[in-house]
């Protein structure tokens, strides 16, 4: 815990340092700008668990959290893992999945990684550095538990044995810091710093061996680490002491240096010589020293000394490696020589292409240069091989920008029509400067979202119909139609009426529109003697936000129909009867007896009119004329001719069906008057008529007079009824029923009160002037008494007390 709290200070006093810089960042950065570079450090240790705090985000950058939250803000890394984690609504990070410096680094120091931190609306981006300090987690260890040494008892002092160094994943004061060699007599421990900073360990002979005197030696070399606490690992060393071998192999060279490519198979051969002869001449290659990667990726043959990959080595994983060889004779002896590998890169990885925002539908309204999507784009070579080009297809309203590092952004170019081009299939090709060049790209499909931006337009400037009157309410009497180039709600048209008028009158009184097809009907039947022709404004409007609207002029023309039949203006028809006219016998042929005038009301051919005498009493002496009407005689009249003549005239129309009217004409041949008024007069009629009406009026008067004589007698005879009722009332002795006026009203509970002065006020039908209450009020009974009706009430109750006892001198009331 202590060693926590020291390190949580002076991760502190570090990040206090930085904060200087922090704060310039975050005002250097373009606040408006769509993509913003400003980066932060912090300082974690490894191991630590799930959910710790790594550091306030939003302190750092200066970003308020209500932003983080808004701009749905996010941890982006480059890699397959995610180590820390964004809490939006806190502004702080905090550890997603175990920190292991030893994995994430291996030897490097000191130990980082980074990240992105993306924000949008608008799109802001920050580089976030996370440097990972080491804990003393791993204790040293040796490759083998136990090395076998065979040393010949002639070997002189001095010599040294190289051992397998311990290893420690640990790095700096944590690493291993120390080697401790068991208390012996014949040998000590030397360690040697190498140019990579290794350390090679080695057992030196401090006195020769004596195989008689003792031919096995047990020693135990202890790896120590510098951390706290402290951790160790040993390595048991059995000595075995040969006779003879006094000549050791030994390289050619120290030191190889080999530069190969990464599809290298073979690499380099050790060669090393041994002096002795025979087994003792015999020399075996191994691999002394080196890394765990440096191990499974190298091998060597223990015969010829040919060093070899074991699989294809990766110059973006690792640039270089050491490894130490062993060479060693079958008589105990050996030695090691170096081999310094530096490998080449080769152009063997392709771009890769990462969205780090993209939106895939944009407003045709957007302004140039709205961003579309930023692009990460990297190549892991290096050198020419990972120098990327990146570029779209022709013919396009976008670009590529590059923005900084290896960030690129697809920005409009041009202005964006959606009712011309609706959708963009933008590929994006990346081309490293490799040999050959390597590419790759990424096809992003951008949808243009519809703005309203277009009123609907109407199939034809104005419309004109027509409508056959007499119509039944409802029908169709035409479609409207207007489309709208723009898309979804904003294409969908709705259909309405203009507030107009039309005869004084809405115009929805005429006709109605449905909104959706655009249909017009008719509201009632038109008439074309009324109205020919009406003219009003239909509107188109689409579902945009705010809509647009465009109107177009409607003529809707009346046609008329033959449904009015011709009207007799002349002679006129009464009920009862007939205008006589008087032909003189003195007539010549053609005389103009009287002209039928008539008239319709339609038009057209409906309207035209023709005559035609359909009865005649004598048809040889009149004629009607077919087309005005006029009644002549056809002949001389005689005096054989009847003073009494009849014709009935018809008059059509030319409409399909044909109306027709008739007319009845009394026509008296006479030269006088009085001939004519004889002739045509009838006295019975009248007679008849004036004797029912005589009836009638006499029934009539019997019945409301005895109405209302029966009326008279019953309210008399009810008056008479209630007047005896009140005297036999007020004579006898029969227990009071009390009545109440319709002026008043009993007030408390009708005499169930058990109040001692509790009073039965009873009122006959000539007591109403009178005015008397009793009323209860609480838990008291009240009697109240209008001032002008105590006298009748004295005199009342005098009266009653006179009638049961004229000698009780008891009060009124008890």
């Amino acid at each position: 815990m202590a060693s926590w709290n020291s390190w949580y200070r002076d991760t502190r006093r570090k990040i206090s340092t930085q904060l200087k810089w922090q704060t310039l960042c975050f005002f250097f950065c373009v606040y408006g700008m769509e993509v913003v570079d400003c980066h932060a450090r912090h300082l974690i240790p490894e191991e630590m668990q799930e959910g710790s705090f790594v550091g306030n985000i939003a302190k750092d950058l200066g970003i308020d959290i209500s932003r983080l939250v808004s701009g749905k803000a996010r941890v982006v890394t480059k890699g397959g893992r995610q180590y820390v984690e964004l809490i939006r609504d806190k502004g702080t990070l905090v550890v997603k999945e175990r920190l292991d410096r030893e994995e994430l680094c291996k030897q490097t120091t000191p130990c980082s990684f980074s990240f992105d931190l993306i924000i949008e609306n608008p799109i802001e981006l920050h580089r976030v550095i996370v440097e990972v300090q080491d804990i003393n987690d791993n204790a040293p260890a040796f490759p083998k538990s136990s090395v076998s040494l065979e040393i010949s008892e002639n070997t002189i002092s001095g010599t040294r044995f190289p051992l397998d160094s311990a290893v420690d994943l640990d790095v700096g004061i944590n690493g291993i810091q120390r080697y401790e060699l068991s208390p012996n007599d014949n040998f000590k421990l030397e360690i040697n710093s190498q140019v990579d900073g290794s350390k090679q360990v080695e057992l030196i002979l401090q006195r020769e061996l004596d195989r008689e005197e003792r031919d096995e030696l047990q020693l135990l070399v202890t790896a120590s680490d510098g951390g706290s606490p402290k951790k160790s690992g040993t390595v048991q060393i059995h000595v075995t002491v040969l006779d003879i071998n006094d000549n050791a192999p030994v390289c050619k060279q120290s030191e190889y240096k080999v530069d190969v490519f990464e599809t290298s198979a073979i690499l380099t051969t050790v060669n090393a010589v041994d002096a002795d002869d025979g087994i003792n001449g015999q020399i075996i290659y191994s691999i002394a020293q080196a890394s765990k990667e440096a191990r499974d990726l190298f091998a060597i043959n223990q015969e010829t000394g040919d060093l070899k990959t074991l699989r294809t080595l990766d110059y973006e994983n690792e640039r270089s490696y050491v490894i130490n060889i062993k060479v060693k004779d079958k008589g105990g002896l050996a030695n090691t020589c170096k081999v310094v590998i530096d490998v080449v890169d080769e152009n063997d990885n392709f771009p890769t292409i990462q969205l780090m925002s993209f939106s895939n539908t944009i407003a045709e309204n957007s302004p140039l240069g709205s961003t579309v999507a930023v692009i990460d784009v990297e190549d892991a070579d290096s050198g020419k091989n990972g120098v990327v080009q990146c570029k779209i297809n022709d013919n396009l309203p976008f670009k590529i920008e590059s923005t900084f590092s290896d960030y690129y952004a697809l920005i409009t170019d041009d202005l964006l029509d959606r009712e011309n081009i609706a959708e963009y299939n933008i590929t994006i090709l990346v081309i490293d400067q490799g040999i050959p060049a390597l590419h790759s790209n990424k096809t992003l499909t951008v949808k243009i979202s519809d703005v309203n931006d277009n009123p609907p337009v109407f199939m034809a400037e104005k419309y004109k119909t027509f409508i056959t009157e007499n119509n039944s309410p409802g029908v169709a009497v035409l479609t409207v139609k207007a489309s709208d180039a723009d898309w979804g709600p904003n294409s969908r048209v709705s259909y309405f009426l203009d507030d107009s008028n039309v005869m004084g009158n809405s115009v929805s009184l005429f006709v109605s529109i449905n909104s959706d097809s655009g249909q017009v009907h008719a509201v009632r039947s038109f008439d074309y003697e009324q109205m020919k022709s009406f003219t009003f404004n239909v509107t188109a409007r689409d579902g945009g936000s705010p809509p647009l609207s465009s109107e177009v002029v409607v003529t809707i023309m009346v046609q008329d129909q033959n449904d009015n039949a011709p009207q007799v203006l002349y002679p006129v028809q009464t009920g009862g009867s007939l205008v006589t006219e008087i032909v003189p016998r003195s007539a010549d042929v053609g005389y103009l007896v009287t002209k039928v005038v008539a008239v319709d009301v339609d038009s057209g051919q409906n309207a035209w009119l023709s005559y035609k005498l359909q009865k005649a009493t004598d048809r040889a002496l009149f004629e009607v004329g077919s087309q005005n009407g006029e009644i002549r005689t056809v002949r001389q009249v005689t005096d054989k001719d009847a003073v009494k003549q009849k014709l009935t005239v018809v008059v059509e129309d030319n409409g399909q069906p044909s109306r027709s009217a008739v007319v009845n004409i009394n026509v008296a041949v006479a030269d006088s008057f009085p001939e004519v008024l004889s002739e045509f007069t009838d006295f019975t009629h009248g007679k008849e008529y004036n004797d029912n009406l005589t009836f009638y009026l006499v029934l009539a008067l019997a019945t409301v007079s005895f109405l209302f004589i029966t009326c008279v007698v019953v309210i008399i005879s009810v008056k008479i009824y209630k007047w005896k009722q009140s005297r036999i009332f007020y004579q006898s002795n029969l227990p009071v029923i009390p009545y109440y006026p319709p002026g008043y009203t009993d007030t408390g509970v009708t005499g169930t009160l058990t109040h001692i002065n509790n009073y039965d006020i009873c009122m006959t039908t000539n007591s109403r002037k009178s005015d008397c209450k009793y009323s209860t009020l609480g838990a008291q009974s009240v009697l109240v008494f209008d001032q002008s009706f105590t006298e009748t009430l004295e005199r009342a109750m005098t009266e009653k007390e006179l009638l049961e006892d004229p000698g009780s001198p008891d009060t009124v009331g008890r």
